[in-house]
């Protein structure tokens, strides 16, 4: 039986996460692959109950699981921690690094029924199915970042290794000939010594994909082509930073960062969480989205365990739910029956077994 560990995390987390977790318990009952959930700290809630962001035996159990289900970190009340302390950096960027979960996936496709939800005239999102592949582990983020005094200034150091790129290009390589064939690499050549570097290693793998287009754009002209015309991305690829601005202004292309799953992968083992943050503006009212979380459930269905067929019914639970006219308040329009976050759990878990 497959372990799998659930850190809710903070926020919106500790709402979201039950909603999944009832979804896959019903997606495999009955089946012969069941799962069994464990429950972990991370974030604020270990802060105050354990001292540090991501406490040994939160580590020790992720790192013995066969996979990891987890909601959001952060908020207000750990801002003023020293940043190495705080609930991103100490425990969210930790996780990651020591587990070496260096591929990210965030897919982004447009379900007919949220058209109208989007801020994009219909037309231009309607078509919309891409995959953004955004490298994990390295760059910026995790360079090295201080400050200095007389005169005071502060520094991030942005590094990257040539097999840190190969691995995370080789992957949208892969994965766009799975799919239509395109592999957009975004960098900013034109300024960063990294990403000369980055877009010279993916033009010399080319050559060992010929039947995958590849094209480079830099991050600006990305931004702003993801507006202008989205259908024409497959799969991009690209560095940690850019990659993280990137997938929450694709999130909008989808109709709501609630939509938005993601799955950050090693290899071998995944973490599974939604792309969009802890919310604690929302926290606790019974408002916030959790299909995110549950349609990261699927991936986490789909890449760790290679159940792709309760992945699919997950996916289709969700896309019924939603054309049978309900919504969360963050996809409400006038006339839309709006649920609460409890009520969208027990609606995609109906849908299951229509």
């Amino acid at each position: 039986m497959p372990d799998v560990l659930v850190l809710p995390g903070d926020g919106i987390g500790t709402e979201i996460t039950p909603e999944a977790v009832k979804v896959l318990q019903a997606v495999v009952k009955g089946r012969s692959t069941s799962l069994n959930f464990n429950y972990g700290l991370i974030g604020g809630a270990a802060i105050d109950e354990a001292g540090k962001a991501l406490p040994d035996e939160t580590l020790a159990a992720a790192q013995a699981a066969d996979a990891i289900l987890m909601g959001s970190v952060g908020g207000p009340k750990w801002d003023t921690l020293p940043a190495g302390e705080r609930p991103e950096l100490g425990g969210l960027l930790k996780i990651r690094k020591a587990l070496g979960l260096y591929a990210n996936i965030r897919p982004v496709k447009m379900s007919p029924m949220l058209v109208d939800a989007s801020t994009l005239r219909p037309e231009v999102v309607k078509d919309v199915d891409l995959v953004v592949l955004r490298e994990l582990t390295g760059g910026l983020y995790f360079g090295e970042k201080g400050r200095k005094t007389d005169p005071a200034s502060a520094y991030d150091i942005l590094i990257y290794s040539e097999e840190e790129i190969r691995r995370i290009v080789e992957l949208g390589f892969q994965m766009a000939g799975k799919r239509r064939g395109k592999l957009c690499s975004v960098d900013k050549a034109n300024v960063l010594e990294s990403s000369r570097f980055w877009r010279e290693i993916s033009s010399e793998m080319a050559k060992d994909y010929p039947d995958v287009e590849l094209t480079h754009m830099y991050v600006d002209n990305a931004a702003m082509q993801l507006i202008r015309q989205p259908n024409q991305f497959d799969v991009i690829v690209t560095e940690n930073m850019f990659g993280d601005i990137l997938t929450d202004l694709a999130s909008m292309l989808g109709g709501s960062i609630g939509m938005m799953p993601s799955a950050s992968l090693n290899g071998t083992k995944g973490l599974y969480e939604p792309s969009h943050g802890s919310a604690p503006d929302i926290a606790g009212q019974n408002i916030a989205n959790p299909l995110a979380t549950i349609l990261s459930g699927a991936l986490m269905l789909r890449y760790s365990f290679d159940m792709e067929e309760e992945a699919q019914m997950i996916e289709r639970a969700v896309e019924a739910v939603l054309a049978d006219g309900y919504r969360t308040p963050d996809l409400a329009k006038p006339g839309d029956k709006v649920l609460g976050t409890r009520e969208m759990g027990n609606a995609v878990v109906e849908a299951l077994g229509s």
